[in-house]
């Protein structure tokens, strides 16, 4: 009995090392392929920062850490009273250059009535001085001839004189009303002026309140918050960490020989830690033009040691719009490159449409 025990168990120790050793040559053949090229990376995903643009307190926060949001959702909102109270003082201001514009157009008309009956004055006074100077004229041929006494010469020399500062009195006050009119349209444009720059604070002060208001720029997950209600944020400062789940990509090393085969566009099947046995699909859309010494975030010391090429693979948008739920960032996997675009992928990297 104890003999069949021992053969039995050799029997599965010998099964398990052949297993093993077919398991390692596929491997390790898989690996020598050069075919294909990989490398150990995690999944990145593009992360945008919600910050205000003006300095002030938090009123609310409406999302937690991992909620999913769509672009132009309210995400938090900024107090608003001071701006508030800014705006109804410009539309007062706006209302008052109106009001003050009416007034000026107003005067405008009336200096230009004023204008017009000096005008007129000036025309009746010419026209006086006109039967003034005629009369005058007269009366100085008949002087000569003494067909007219002294006395009622000088009485019309002085008429004459009377009328013709009459004209020039008359055309003064015809020129002060043209300049009334002109300071009057002066005003109507200084009225205008002032409504247009209530108008544009008007407009500065709505702008920022709907800055007021954090929307989301794109779909995408809450990471985490930065603040809470209630902090005073100076300009500039951070609400909330927004990951963009439609550009998720992972980030990986391939050595220099290996990199200068890698095109732009290249295919890629990414593995995951969490999902080994469920390749992704992934282009290559970056690859680095210096080499570099592998971060500490790379396994081995001596994978560490090599100057290596970054490399990223993007999975396309329309996948991960597919399973948005099962996105996460910070996976750790191995990427695979087909560097020939003529060889079949192996078996634990085809998907399963291709199986």
């Amino acid at each position: 009995m104890t003999g069949k025990i021992v053969v039995l168990l050799a029997v599965v120790a010998a099964a398990g090392v052949g297993i093993y050793w077919f398991c390692s040559y596929r491997a390790n053949a898989i690996y020598r392929n050069p075919a294909f090229a990989s490398g150990n990376g995690r999944l990145e995903a593009t992360e945008v920062n919600i910050c205000t643009k003006l300095s002030g307190r938090i009123e609310a926060i409406y999302v937690n850490d991992g909620d999913f949001v769509k672009k132009g959702q309210l995400l938090a909102l900024m107090q608003t009273n001071v701006l508030q109270a800014q705006l109804e003082q410009a539309q007062a201001r706006e209302k008052q250059a109106e009001a003050s514009l009416a007034s000026a157009q107003a005067a405008v008309k009336l200096r230009q009535s004023e204008a017009d009956a000096a005008d007129a004055v000036v025309k009746q006074k010419q026209s006086a001085l006109d039967g003034a100077k005629k009369r005058f004229d007269r009366a100085s041929a008949l002087l000569v001839d003494a067909a007219v006494s002294k006395q009622d010469y000088e009485v019309d020399e002085t008429y004459y004189q009377t009328t013709a500062a009459e004209v020039a009195a008359a055309r003064a006050s015809a020129e002060k009303a043209r300049a009334a009119i002109s300071a009057a349209q002066a005003d109507v444009k200084g009225a205008f002026a002032n409504i247009n720059a209530a108008r544009a604070d008007i407009a500065r002060i709505k702008a920022d309140l709907d800055d007021c208001r954090l929307t989301a720029p794109l779909d995408g997950r809450i990471q985490y918050r930065t603040a809470q209600p209630g902090e005073v944020l100076a300009a500039g400062g951070k609400v909330l960490n927004l990951v963009d789940l439609s550009d998720v990509y992972m980030t990986f090393f391939l050595p220099e020989q290996v990199a200068g085969k890698v095109a732009l566009g290249t295919p890629a099947r990414l593995l995951l830690d969490a999902a080994p046995d469920m390749p992704v699909p992934a282009t290559v859309f970056f690859v680095a033009s210096v080499a570099q010494f592998t971060p500490k975030t790379v396994e081995t010391r001596i994978e560490r040691q090599k100057l290596m090429f970054r490399v990223k693979a993007r999975i396309a948008p329309e996948l991960l719009k597919k399973h948005i739920d099962l996105v996460k960032t910070g996976v750790p996997g191995t990427a695979w490159v087909k560097l020939d675009k003529n060889e079949p992928w192996p078996d634990f990297l085809r998907l399963r449409s291709e199986r």
